[in-house]
C-alpha cells in the first residue's frame, strides 16, 4: 500500500538535528482537519497546541467529536482565540448521547459565548468537513484523536472523501498495552465506538496511526515539563491553565500533578505523524478492528502504516517542548 505521502512534497527535513522536524524548511503546508474529543483527557489540548505551532500544517477546520458538541466547540474556539488563530473555523461534531467523559475543562469556558467567536462556526461540522475535502485542490489530512463518529458519518454521507483525504490518528494497541510490557488491550478511542472505527479503517484512503505502543510512552517531566509550565507563550499558557483545571476536576483541588509533570500525551504523536515520521519506527500491517475494541494484526485486513516504536523518543519530546514554548 502506498504510505502516507510526507515530506518530499511538503517539506525538506534535516537529518542531523535530534529535533529533525524543528529544522524543517517548509515549502508547502499540509491542509489538515482536526477531529477531537477535547475536554475529556487533557492530551487533546496539548495536541491542538502542538498542531497550531507546527509550521508544516495548515489547520483548515477543527471540530469536536463523540458527545458534548457545544462544550467541545467552546474549548476549541477559546483556545484558537487565545492563540490568535480565529481564521480557523470551528465545527460542532456528532453528538453521541450518554457517551464521552465528564467535561473536566468546563470551568475554562464557563463564561465563554460561542456566538462571540470572531471566526466561523459550523453547526454541522461533519458537512463542513465533507465540503472542505471535496473542494480542496490538495489532499487533506484528517487528524483524528478521539472516537470516530465524525469520520464515519462523513464517509456515510460522501464516500468519495476517501479518495481526497488521508487518515492520521491515535488508535489502538498493537503489541503493547497502556503499561510498558503489558499485553495489547482495547484502547479507549477504539473501544468507545468500534463500529465507527471499523468504518474509518475500512475506507480506501491512506491510513497512519500511533497506537499505545508509541504514544503511550510520551510524558514530559523535569526540565522539559518545567519549560512548558513556565513559558509565557500564549499556547503554552492555555494548555497549562486547562491542565490545572482538568486535574482539579478529576482528582480534587489539592492535586499537584500539574506542578511537576504531564500526563501521557498520546494525541501529540498523531499530530507529528501528519508531517513527519523520522523519529518513529513505521511498519505496514494489516489491522483488523474487532467488535470489542481491539486492533489485531491480521495479514488479510486493510493495510495501515503503524508507528510501532521510537527511534528517538527524546527527540520528539524536545521538538514538542520547543514548539509549544516558541523556542525553536
Amino acid at each position: 500500500m502506498r504510505l502516507l505521502v510526507s515530506m518530499a512534497a511538503a517539506l525538506v527535513v534535516s537529518t542531523v538535528s535530534p529535533c529533525i522536524a524543528a529544522e524543517a524548511t517548509v515549502t508547502r503546508k499540509i491542509p489538515v482537519i482536526l477531529s477531537t474529543d477535547i475536554g475529556d483527557d487533557i492530551d487533546d489540548t496539548w495536541a491542538l497546541g502542538f498542531l497550531l505551532k507546527s509550521p508544516e500544517l495548515d489547520l483548515k477546520l477543527a471540530l469536536g467529536d463523540h458527545s458534548h458538541p457545544e462544550y467541545r466547540a467552546k474549548l476549541i474556539a477559546k483556545f484558537l482565540q487565545r492563540a490568535g488563530r480565529t481564521d480557523v473555523p470551528v465545527g460542532l461534531g456528532v453528538d453521541v448521547p450518554k457517551s464521552g467523559g465528564k467535561p473536566h475543562q468546563a470551568e475554562w469556558v464557563k463564561d465563554y459565548d460561542l456566538a462571540e467567536y470572531p471566526g466561523r462556526i459550523y453547526r454541522d461540522g461533519v458537512q463542513a468537513m465533507i465540503d472542505l475535502i471535496m473542494e480542496s485542490p490538495e489532499m487533506v489530512s484528517i487528524i483524528a484523536i478521539g472516537p470516530t463518529p465524525n469520520v464515519a458519518a462523513a464517509l456515510a454521507r460522501e464516500p468519495r472523501i476517501a479518495a481526497r483525504a488521508r487518515f492520521v490518528g491515535m488508535y489502538g494497541s498493537v503489541r503493547v498495552g497502556y503499561r510498558p510490557g503489558s499485553p495489547p488491550t482495547a484502547e479507549s478511542n477504539v473501544k468507545s465506538d468500534p463500529k465507527s472505527c471499523q468504518r474509518a479503517f475500512a475506507a480506501p484512503w491512506e491510513k497512519i496511526i500511533t497506537p499505545l505502543d508509541t504514544c503511550g510512552l510520551v510524558h514530559l517531566r523535569g526540565e522539559k515539563y518545567r519549560q512548558v509550565c513556565d513559558s509565557r507563550d500564549p499556547v503554552a499558557i492555555a494548555i497549562i491553565e486547562n491542565y490545572r483545571i482538568r486535574m482539579a476536576s478529576a482528582r480534587g483541588a489539592g492535586d499537584t500533578t500539574a506542578d511537576t509533570r504531564s500526563t501521557t500525551l498520546f494525541d501529540t504523536v498523531a499530530v507529528y505523524l501528519a508531517f513527519d515520521r523520522t523519529l518513529c519506527q513505521i511498519e505496514t500491517l494489516g489491522i483488523r478492528v474487532t467488535n470489542d475494541g481491539f486492533t489485531r494484526i491480521d495479514p488479510a485486513a486493510n493495510r495501515v502504516s503503524v508507528a510501532t516504536g521510537w527511534t528517538n523518543l527524546g527527540g520528539f519530546e524536545d521538538l514538542l517542548v520547543a514548539r509549544l514554548t516558541g523556542s525553536n
